[in-house]
This record gives structure tokens, C-alpha cells and sequence, in this order.
């Protein structure tokens, strides 16, 4: 992973003294709570219902051991004893006191990390795939140019300002596992037909009030260019995007109302103009960067080994943690271990300080002392030995996190919801937790197959909600909370908004809804392998709702 040089350690230590001064004037008085908020915004610093919120950056994903380390002392120091692993692969801290922010922020400066650009109209924390440089259907490594695009745009001086939040995600493998399309720009690394590493850009996605996926804006373009036509696509944006209505201020406004042909001509003519030499990455910069996510020196090791299938056959709970949370590795004799962090009627995306330090054990023992954080708020392992998973599978499960549900109906993308969010109109929290406890038994999960729920508290969709193969939006019909549900969105390669089936639930009914819609699904499939996403593309929405409104 990439470690901080003298210039990043100068940069971050001197934004987190200002934050230092401008926190003491406003705890003295001397600035207003008004004057105060762009500035503690810039550092990743927001006021919830209860209390500050602090988002510390995890760039692309990728942690170390000391890093999490950290991040679980700070838990424990400043905070509630836990922390909240978010979609944007960042954490964020949900207690702490404004006067105790600075000495967070130079608690993460000593292990390089920081809260820079998490919040304010820039561009934010680049997200990637989570199983980036160990995925067997991966093309390369996206990660370096991830930290790539992490140094240029740090303090941009042309898009610090930005219409609007700008979100940049980049996926390395033909499986999206980045969710590139409902980003502002998606990346998809790729070879063209001679081989060249280039990127095929979409432009335009996001969800929230107007849920859009992105369009292809470019088929191809190379390495070396890869800089110039973000400035393109980012200038066209900044000149032409709305600013007098936030909520159309958005790219993915600006693409639609444009149309695609045009906002890429747009571009394309702002790309010709440019003197690209000067906005290209200085001549072995990226080889530089590359040289920091170069591989564990892996060993020689039996693909499957024959302690593996014993263990599995003769325990049942580790046979199925390990046909849901273990993935196959493209080095012979490895795995890829998803550490879920959605225990059955837990909140989904928290670990507590006592978990983290674990998983940092973990990660040194068993995986290089490397973590990976995903979209999808649950942990990774990414170099894991196949005759290791056992005992480290054990370890796990005795800490709470060996839950076997990835991918599986309890693994849910949850926002905070009403319980921590200033803009949300419903509680999320306690939805996830009733679906969680109504799913928990693992033969239903297992008979049930690979399901995507996403819970929203809000219209601004922090929790996917239009991405989900089942999507629940909260919202207030006269100060009581109810529940739309939408179905078929995807957030994977073949990305879709979900579709609205009718009138929404209380919240005491959602947990049977989604009981009468797996019921519905499970009627309806042809194979028991038939995913849910594929039988709504197949039959549409009426079967579900003829279920669904049987009884109003």
C-alpha cells in the first residue's frame, strides 16, 4: 500500500494545525457556528442530531495494520468505544467532542491518514475495488491510479469549488465491484486491442433525489491521458453545472439535460485544447506509485488443500462461512476473506475498538498486516493462505465476525438513518435490525441465494437504496415514518435504478414485506440457482405486487 512521503506528512501536519486555530476560535467565541462550518467541512467534520461527526479518509480502501490500529484508539479515546465503516470506504466517527478534533486529526497524521476532502464540494475519497491486485478476473491493479488521482486532486486549485460533491470511483476488473456506474466518473481499467492499458470512462451516475446511471463518455483512453481528460470532463462541469439549485447542481444534471453526444463533444473540445503535457504526471510518477502496491511474497502452496476439505466437511458453520465470506485468489493456495460486519440484528458497518484491534491482528498473522474496507461496509483479508482459514476462521467467530453472509439477504447497506442524520425523515438502523433477526437462520438465507438490500433514510440515498435488488427508502407522511420499497436496481455491471412497487409500509411491516417478496420470488424461479435481480428482469413487477397488495 502507498506510505505517506515528506511532502504528504508536511501537507496533512500543517492542515491539521489550522484546524487547530480555527477550532480554538470557535470554541472561544470568535467564530460563529456559521462562519465556522465551511471550514470544518473542509476537514471532514460534520454536526449530526447528537453530536460532531468526524470522516476520515480511507483512500481507495486499503489499510494497515497500524492504521486500524489507530482508528480503534481513537474509538476507544474520543469516541463511544466503535466505528462506522461507511460506502464511501471511508469510517466515521460519530461522538466526538469539537474540542478533542484536533488531537484526532494529529492522531491520524501520525499514522497517514486524515480527514481531508471527506465533505465539501470536491473531489472526494476515490473508492475502488475491494479486492483489487488479488481478484482473479482483475486486469491490474487499479490502486495506483486511484493514489494517482488521490495526489492531483488533494487542494485542487480549479475544482476545490465545485458545483457540486464529485465522486470518482475506479474498478480494475470486468466484474464492478466499485459500483463505477452511479459515480460521477466511473473508471474501468481495460486493454484495447493492442493491448494498451487505457480506462473506458462513464460519466454522469449518482443516486440520491434523481437517480441516474452513467454513460459511456469515452470507449478508451490511455494512461498518460488519463489526468488531461479528467480536467476536461471536471472543467466542462465546472464552467456549465448548475450552482443556483443544489439539487441540480450535480454532473449527472448538467449530462442530462445536455444530452450525452453533447456534453462529450463538450468535452472532447475542451480536451484538444489543452496543453496536456503540463497536466500529465511527472515522467515516472506512476512507476513510483506502482512500486508501493507491488505483491506479498507469496509462497508455494497447494491449490485446495486436503486439511481444507476436512475441515469443512466435518464442521458445518465453516463450510458455509466459507462457501459465502471466501473468495478465490488468483494465487494458487490463497483466499480472499470478507469479514462481514452485519452480525444478525447488529448494526450494519459498525466494529467496535475491541474488533478492529483484532482484525489488525488478524491482518498481521494471517494477511500481510493489509485491510481492505469495502462499499458494501464489511472488512477484507485479501492474502489469506487456504490451510489458514480454519484457525483464523475461529478467531473470527469468537470475536463476533464470523457471520456467513455475504452476498446473502442480511448483508445489508445501511445508512445511519434518524438516529444519527440532521437530513434523514426515518430511522434506518432498526429496518436492517428486524430484516436481520426475521433472515437469521442460515438454511433460509442459503435456500434464499445471493439478495442486494439497501436502506436509505432519506432521499439523498447515502444507503443505495435505488442500487438495491430490493430498495427501501424512509420517509415522514405527516410525522409518521413509513417505507417505500423499489426492485431490480443494481449497483454490479449491470447497473439499474430500481423501480417504485406502490404505496409504502409502517415500519412494523417491512420486515414481512420483504418476507412476502422472497416468498413471491421463490415461487417464481425456474432453477434454485435463478437469483432474485434475474427472476424481476424475467417476470416485472406485477407477480410482486399482486403479492405484496393482496390484502389492500
Amino acid at each position: 500500500m502507498y506510505i505517506y512521503d515528506d511532502f504528504d506528512e508536511t501537507f496533512v501536519r500543517e492542515r491539521a494545525a489550522q484546524f487547530r486555530d480555527q477550532v480554538e476560535r470557535r470554541l472561544s467565541g470568535e467564530l460563529s457556528e456559521e462562519q465556522f462550518r465551511p471550514l470544518r467541512l473542509m476537514n471532514g467534520v460534520y454536526l449530526q442530531l447528537h453530536a460532531y461527526m468526524l470522516r476520515v479518509a480511507v483512500p481507495y480502501g486499503t489499510l494497515s495494520s497500524k492504521q486500524l490500529r489507530q482508528l480503534a484508539m481513537i474509538a476507544k479515546k474520543y469516541d463511544k468505544g466503535y466505528g462506522h465503516f461507511t460506502t464511501r470506504q471511508n469510517i466515521q466517527f460519530n461522538w466526538p467532542k469539537l474540542e478533542d478534533l484536533p488531537d484526532i486529526l494529529d492522531d491520524l497524521a501520525d499514522v497517514g491518514m486524515h480527514a481531508i476532502q471527506t465533505s465539501g464540494n470536491c473531489i472526494r475519497n476515490v473508492t475502488s475495488d475491494q479486492w483489487a491486485g488479488v481478484a482473479s478476473d482483475e486486469v491490474i491493479d487499479p490502486r495506483p491510479y486511484a493514489e494517482l488521482m488521490r495526489q492531483w486532486s488533494s487542494l485542487h486549485p480549479e475544482f476545490s469549488y465545485l458545483p457540486r460533491k464529485f465522486k470518482i470511483a475506479i474498478t480494475g476488473a470486468d466484474s464492478d465491484r466499485a459500483a463505477i456506474a452511479f459515480h460521477d466518473i466511473g473508471l474501468q481499467v481495460m486493454k484495447n486491442k493492442t493491448q494498451e492499458i487505457g480506462f473506458r470512462v462513464f460519466v454522469g451516475g449518482g443516486l440520491g433525489r434523481t437517480p441516474m446511471v452513467g454513460k459511456v463518455v469515452r470507449d478508451f483512453i490511455g494512461v498518460e491521458d488519463l489526468l488531461p481528460y479528467l480536467v476536461a470532463i471536471l472543467r466542462a462541469y465546472n464552467l456549465e453545472g448548475r450552482r443556483d439549485n443544489k439539487y441540480k447542481a450535480r454532473i449527472k444534471i448538467l449530462v442530462h439535460e445536455k444530452g450525452i453526444e453533447a456534453f462529450q463533444a463538450r468535452v472532447e473540445e475542451i480536451f484538444e485544447g489543452l496543453d496536456k503535457d503540463s497536466l500529465r504526471a511527472q515522467k515516472g510518477e506512476l512507476e513510483r506509485i506502482e512500486a508501493f502496491f507491488t505483491l506479498p511474497d507469496y509462497e508455494t502452496l497447494d491449490d485446495k488443500p486436503a486439511s481444507l476439505s476436512k475441515e469443512r466437511a466435518e464442521n458445518s458453520a465453516f463450510h458455509a462461512w466459507v462457501m459465502r465470506n471466501v473468495a478465490r485468489h488468483r494465487q494458487a493456495g490463497y483466499a480472499i476473506v470478507n469479514i462481514s460486519l452485519k452480525p444478525h440484528g447488529g448494526i450494519p458497518g459498525d466494529a467496535t475498538d475491541e474488533q478492529m484491534d483484532l482484525v489488525a491482528d488478524l491482518a498481521d498473522a494471517y494477511s500481510h498486516g493489509e485491510i481492505r474496507v469495502t462499499h458494501e461496509q464489511n472488512l477484507v483479508l485479501a492474502h489469506v493462505r487456504q490451510d489458514q482459514l480454519f484457525e483464523l476462521w475461529q478467531k473470527l467467530e469468537a470475536a463476533g465476525l464470523g457471520t456467513a453472509n455475504l452476498g446473502a439477504i442480511t448483508d445489508m447497506i445501511t445508512c445511519p438513518g434518524l438516529d444519527f442524520c440532521t437530513l434523514a425523515t426515518a430511522r434506518s438502523i432498526p429496518i436492517a435490525q428486524k430484516i436481520s433477526n426475521k433472515f437469521s437462520d442460515i438454511e433460509r438465507q442459503n435456500e434464499i441465494g445471493d439478495m442486494k438490500i439497501k436502506i436509505s433514510g432519506c432521499i439523498n440515498a447515502c444507503g443505495h437504496h435505488h442500487a438495491g435488488h430490493i430498495g427501501i427508502l424512509g420517509l415522514n407522511k405527516k410525522g409518521e415514518e413509513y417505507y417505500q420499497i423499489t426492485l431490480g436496481g443494481s449497483g454490479a455491471e449491470d447497473a439499474a435504478v430500481g423501480e417504485i412497487l406502490g404505496p409504502g409500509f409502517a415500519a412494523d411491516d417491512v420486515a414481512g414485506a420483504i418476507d412476502t417478496l422472497v416468498n413471491r420470488y421463490i415461487q417464481l424461479r425456474t432453477t434454485a440457482d435463478e437469483r432474485f435481480l434475474d427472476v424481476v428482469n424475467r417476470v416485472g413487477l406485477e407477480p410482486f405486487k399482486e403479492a405484496l397488495y393482496a390484502d389492500h
